[in-house]
């Protein structure tokens, strides 16, 4: 279907039958013959020098900045730092992170607040903590608030100084919502930044984030909130529900190349040795190597491809300890590795500065990437202060597929991504997961039933309604215009948990004594969940 009208809109506008079978079934990647498209860099046009801006002298010495990059200045333009609510769509790596820094640092050296700068990684958290450390440990006193592990190991140690009322705090959502949630007071917030907005589509956390945003909103009214994402659909909409200005920058910081093969799965490792030993031969004009990521479906085929790329690649997952991830970050960091290769649950993660990108996979897991995920992905190809090009490579296997429950095929996935739309921000959050927002923000406006529905009614996505749910289990109480939390409801927002699944846990405790075989018995429920 698809991959047919694909080849032959190929050979309409190429004219070239050798160049279009090239892209079938080749023997070795030849980048002249897979081109499925190139989206060029902007225009270099003129922006402000950082002095010209009304920001604390200060500040701006400690930046390191002296011109702003187009979307910096475009944000400035709309209202930045005047105080405006800013949702700022822009590709990977053209200074979204800086707009932050721009209006929190401001905003607190002048007396309005501190700032929270939130992201959905500890191991993102973790570099920007450092990222402002570096910058701005000399005027502030910056720390880091993540969720802590249960396990007391050297490698699972929160990295930095945690103190969550410190003039700016860098933290994970749910190292800062594990705060509100168990009625740990956040005052004098003037800033709020959520990088990483897009993951309000996320079907596990995305409920979890538009909740917090929700709650930040309650307990911080007069704060300053900006949402940055390098993928988003549909953002004027999510702009309007947001109640923010959109500032919206389309063009790329560097030109990039997307190129499109349809190939075996058991050749797929010695393609990619090939172009990942190609791209670390050449320099760019900045004097960096070419660097790879290699994007794949699962931890296990992660260690199959580093171990095939020899010595100079590197696994990089979830699975791995904070000690051995930070380790690839650094060696790939100062170019002693040619390639990462990693799961996509980790494409929002730690910034690589690659200047290619290859999908071994279109899935994740078993799930095939939406268009969102994918044009993540792809953005992180090509770094404006590293590269002077950017290359994005599909391997896709004709027929090929991860899911029994999808008809589509690898080849079908590739064309529907590149040709691809996103969808609108527009989220259903089911019993469980409504449940559990509304006891978090019971907590926060102290049982109000006017505030939760305020809040409930701020959020982007549909609750369904789990007042009579949490009423009919005694889990709350209605009394005066306030809804009540028992214990086992503070249990629930505190621990992140939905109606069911407590539920659940009291059935369980109450037919076994045995922790861990409840335990198992809850995972196992879950990953036999549709």
């Amino acid at each position: 279907g698809s991959v047919l009208i694909h080849l032959e809109k190929l050979l309409i506008q190429v004219r070239d039958l050798d160049r279009v079978l090239a892209s079938v079934g080749p023997e070795r990647f030849d980048r002249s013959r897979t081109l499925f498209d190139r989206m060029e860099a902007h225009e270099v046009q003129k922006t402000a020098h950082i002095t010209d801006l009304a920001l604390p002298p200060a500040f701006a010495k400690a930046s390191g900045i002296e011109y702003l990059m187009p979307v910096q200045q475009l944000a400035v333009q709309d209202g930045l730092l005047e105080g405006q609510h800013l949702l700022v769509v822009s590709a990977t790596a053209s200074g979204k992170t800086f707009i932050g820094e721009m209006a929190g640092m401001k905003n607190f050296l002048e007396g309005r607040g501190r700032m929270l700068f939130l992201v959905p990684l500890v191991a993102l958290a973790n570099q920007k903590y450092q990222r402002f450390c570096d910058r701005y440990g000399h005027l502030m006193r910056i720390t880091l608030q993540t969720g802590v592990s249960r396990l007391n190991l050297p490698e699972t140690r929160p990295v930095g100084e945690r103190d969550i009322n410190a003039p700016v705090v860098v933290g994970t959502y749910e190292g800062i919502d594990h705060a509100l949630r168990t009625g740990r007071s956040l005052k004098n917030i003037g800033t709020v930044i959520i990088d990483e907005i897009q993951t309000l589509e996320d079907p596990d956390r995305g409920h979890r984030l538009d909740g917090l945003i929700a709650r930040l909103k309650h307990i911080a009214p007069d704060a300053q909130f900006l949402y940055l994402s390098a993928t988003i659909g549909l953002p004027g909409l999510l702009a309007e529900k947001l109640q923010a200005n959109l500032v919206r920058y389309a063009a790329r910081p560097v030109p990039l190349e997307r190129h499109l093969l349809f190939i075996e799965r058991a050749k797929k490792i010695g393609f990619i040795k090939q172009m990942v030993a190609e791209e670390y031969k050449v320099r760019s004009s900045k004097g960096y190597r070419g660097q790879t990521i290699v994007f794949t479906n699962s931890r296990a085929r992660c260690h199959v491809i580093a171990d095939a790329l020899g010595k100079r690649a590197a696994p990089y997952h979830a699975g791995l300890t904070a000690q051995e991830r930070r380790d690839v970050e650094r060696r790939f960091a100062g170019g002693e590795i040619s390639a990462v290769v990693t799961t996509a649950a980790l494409a929002a993660g730690v910034d690589f500065p690659a200047s290619q990108v290859i999908f071994d996979a279109l899935a994740m897991g078993i799930e095939w990437l939406s268009v969102q995920e994918f044009h993540q992905m792809m953005g992180r190809a090509g770094r404006p202060d590293f590269h002077d090009l950017g290359r994005v490579v599909i391997l896709a296997e004709p027929g090929g597929s991860y899911s029994r429950t999808s008809r589509k095929t690898e080849d079908e996935v590739a064309v529907g991504l590149l040709r691809g739309e996103m969808e609108e921000v527009a989220p259903e959050y089911d019993m469980e997961q409504s449940s559990e927002e509304f006891v978090a923000n019971a907590v926060i406006c102290s049982g109000n039933e006017q505030q939760i529905i305020h809040m409930n009614r701020t959020m982007v996505g549909t609750l369904e309604p789990a007042l009579p749910m949490l009423l009919d289990n005694n889990l709350v109480r209605r009394r005066a215009g306030r809804i009540e939390l028992t214990d086992m409801a503070r249990v629930m927002a505190g621990h992140f948990i939905g109606v069911e699944r407590l539920l659940r846990i009291k059935d369980l405790v109450r037919q076994m004594e045995d922790a861990a075989e409840i335990v198992a018995e809850l995972e196992c429920a879950t990953e036999e969940a549709p």
